[in-house]
C-alpha cells in the first residue's frame, strides 16, 4: 500500500517562505529608495537659501534625506 501526501516537507515549505520574505524586503527597499528619491529632488529644486533655513547645504542633501539611516 503506497502512502501519499499533499504538504511540501518542512525544509521546503521553509525555503519557500524565505524566498517570498526577500522578494517582499526588496519591494519594500524599492519603495522605500522611490520616495526618498522624490524628496531629494524637491529639496534639490529648492535655493540655498531656504536650504540654509532647513540647516542644511547642498552638498548634505542626501544625508539629511537618509539621517534616521545613516550617521554621518
Amino acid at each position: 500500500m503506497a502512502i501519499q501526501t499533499t504538504e511540501f516537507a518542512p525544509t521546503l515549505r521553509d525555503r519557500v517562505d524565505a524566498i517570498f520574505a526577500r522578494i517582499g524586503q526588496g519591494m519594500n527597499s524599492y519603495v522605500e529608495a522611490r520616495s526618498r528619491h522624490r524628496e531629494i529632488e524637491a529639496l534639490e529644486a529648492m535655493s540655498d537659501k531656504d536650504l540654509a533655513d532647513m540647516g542644511i547645504t547642498r552638498d548634505r542633501i542626501v544625508h539629511y534625506v537618509f539621517r534616521d539611516l545613516v550617521w554621518l
